[in-house]
């Protein structure tokens, strides 16, 4: 027997403890998220990995408590991946996380067809690519939020010609290690082709690669530069928004990361967003949800951030409307 108050207090208190332990009490032990990243990092160092981290203690989950990540790093080499994926599969672990489709997917594919797989920024066409059956119900054990958004590429060449108008020649800085980015290309040729300019694809697939693909640009004379969305863009931002300052170009890129580093412009989806919703998604799969019917999620939110600062060093005028449209400037 026990009396009323006391009874209270234990019920109270195990609602409280509900959501930090449900998973080890329902599985018998505390549940691993896998994830193979490009160079070796304390996860939570970049603001995607924050944003995920926030979304799983949004559902009551606390990395190294009631949840541990697995991180295993290709240093640099992305032909490591398949090797690292094996790796986490062989732990095992109840979930993969993938940042972005192509490389990073296909060799945590090549792992398993058991172990579910959330990406959080898909940069291709999934349905297209034959990876799942429809967005709204994928099949198989692939699932999370997909960013393909082939009509921002052409957003981003008719951005640049309103800061430089008379430009003709853009650079195309691209990463075909990851992903053969085929939409993003697709749409990006059309538009240069209706607003009179001519594409030049300069290739880079690690970080050592960089300096010499912006020498290339600097060779053939290009009048701006675009990039596509990879991993490599994103965790070397700095460097790549300060060799593009170099290169005394307009740039504008696939995420804000850039010019929040020092580059000029950058036009696409809220990957925070992304990530802290592709945590969501892995909470349903350790809470028994399967994979193939969580219909795969596309972005809702879009950023267009102008780095003024850069844009005053290049000696650029960016034009008051387009400021005007702006989500953020960074003075």
């Amino acid at each position: 027997m026990i009396d009323r108050r006391t009874f209270i207090r234990a019920v109270v208190g195990g609602l409280i403890a509900w959501p930090l332990i449900a998973i080890a009490q329902q599985a018998g032990h505390v549940p691993r998220i896998g994830y193979v990243v490009a160079a070796a990092h304390a996860f939570g160092m970049f603001p995607v990995e924050q944003a995920f981290l926030e979304g799983l203690h949004d559902h009551g989950y606390v990395e190294g408590r009631n949840v541990v990540i697995e991180i295993r790093a290709t240093e640099g080499r992305p032909e490591r991946f398949a090797e690292l994926a094996t790796e986490l599969v062989r732990l095992p672990v109840d979930v993969l996380l993938v940042g972005v489709c192509g490389a990073p997917l296909n060799a945590t594919r090549l792992a398993t067809q058991a172990i579910p797989i959330v990406v959080a920024t898909c940069n291709d066409d999934l349905v297209e690519t034959g990876i799942v059956s429809s967005l709204a119900r994928p099949g198989g054990n692939v699932t999370g939020l997909s960013k393909l958004t082939p009509e921002l590429a052409a957003k981003r060449l008719e951005l640049l010609k309103e800061v430089a108008p008379k430009l003709s020649h853009v650079a195309v800085l691209w990463n075909p290690g990851y992903s053969d980015f085929k939409a993003d290309w697709r749409e990006t040729r059309a538009a240069a082709s209706r607003l009179g300019m001519t594409l030049n694809p300069v290739e880079f697939r690690n970080t050592e690669d960089l300096e010499a693909a912006f020498a290339k640009i600097k060779r053939e004379h290009a009048d701006a530069l675009i990039t596509f969305s990879d991993t490599f863009t994103y965790i070397n931002a700095k460097r790549v928004a300060e060799l593009a300052a170099a290169s005394g170009l307009p740039a504008l890129f696939a995420f804000r990361e850039v010019p929040d580093a020092g580059g000029l412009m950058s036009y696409g989806p809220d990957l925070r967003a992304m990530w802290r919703r592709a945590a969501a998604y892995v909470v349903k799969i350790l809470q028994g949800a399967k994979a193939g019917d969580l219909s795969i999620e596309q972005p809702t939110k879009f950023e267009f951030v102008v780095n003024l600062k850069t844009a005053n060093a290049l000696g650029l005028t960016i034009p008051p409307s387009l400021l005007l449209r702006a989500d953020e400037v960074i003075q």
